[in-house]
């Protein structure tokens, strides 16, 4: 157990509620994930309560009594969000900082989920969970701040896993994009200098599940293992749908955006490992699950199945 991770609250009563759960793309994965491991589970929508005031969400919570809220609701617009840092803040500080608090005074077990982004991209090796922050862009700084609010706050049993790089069902993704834009171009440039670590929100629900059911806290790094470029993601998908399009890498410099990515950004399972005994397993099999699963349509006849 590291200084990150808090002693363990016993296992709470009632429903798990997940923030998100009706049409985020995580959202609907916890949902998928509590149902198949027993767990009773109500999912939140956008207008079922409004999330960034404290008495509506209290208020909310009241009339779920849930045991444990999943918060799989953030601000994710990387580069508008250097445009609108108040509304960011709001999703991606206040919104945690305020479940913290009423998870302190209504007894429910707090699972929040943040980012690789809360790190500076200078490192080279995969990040542990006590590494130093500095995130480099509005967004990472509002999650960064999330972060530190539920640690001040200091509710029993929190739990905060920083994850990254998600693709999965019943969202728009990275992924989709790559594999849309290529049934109408012949080639496609990606970035290939920022490494990070592709996460199949399928794994990433699993294994928030688990942890919940270890009865761990603290701080967790959930991610699929492996690390991969952007342009390495992108040419593994192709490859696996056999669509006739070439991936061809560019530099960060050669596709500006308003906000600063982390070039590394590689994140260690190693505490997660620790609490559970569980292993993730490769993105690069999480990938090709997702494509043969759930993206069926994208699929040419040559694709390779081998």
């Amino acid at each position: 157990m590291t200084q990150e991770q808090t002693t363990a609250a016993a296992r709470p009563s009632g429903p798990c509620l997940v923030l998100g759960g009706k049409t985020g793309m995580l959202g609907q994965a916890l949902m998928d994930a509590l149902a198949k491991a027993g767990h009773p589970a109500v999912a939140q929508g956008r207008d079922d309560v409004a999330l960034t005031s404290r008495e509506a969400l209290a208020a909310y919570l009241e009339t779920v009594n849930p045991g444990v809220v999943f918060n799989a609701v953030a601000y994710t617009q990387v580069d508008k969000a250097e445009d609108e840092p108040d509304e960011a803040a709001r999703l991606n500080k206040t919104l945690p900082e305020n479940l913290a608090h009423l998870s302190a005074s209504m007894g429910f077990k707090l699972i929040h989920f943040s980012t690789d982004f809360v790190f500076d991209g200078k490192g080279q090796e995969p990040y542990e969970v006590d590494a130093p922050t500095g995130p480099v862009s509005v967004y990472g700084r509002t999650k960064l701040a999330g972060e530190k609010a539920i640690r001040s706050v200091n509710p029993p049993g929190w739990t905060i896993c920083r994850t990254a790089w998600l693709f999965g069902p019943g969202r728009k993704n990275f992924i989709t994009t790559i594999l849309n834009l290529c049934r109408s171009r012949d080639t496609l440039n990606v970035v290939d200098d920022q490494i990070g670590s592709p996460t199949c929100t399928v794994d990433l629900a699993l294994h928030a599940v688990q942890l919940l059911d270890a009865d761990a806290s603290g701080l967790f790094h959930v991610v699929n293992v492996g690390e991969a470029s952007w342009c390495e993601l992108a040419t593994e998908a192709v490859r696996l749908t056999g669509l006739p399009c070439k991936v061809s890498p560019i530099p960060t410099s050669g596709y500006p955006t308003k906000a600063a990515r982390p070039a590394w950004s590689v994140l260690s399972t190693a505490a997660f490992t620790a609490a559970t005994g569980v292993t993730p397993r490769p993105w690069a099999k999480a990938l090709r699950d997702y494509i043969f699963k759930d993206l069926q349509d994208f699929l040419e006849p040559q694709a390779n199945r081998g």
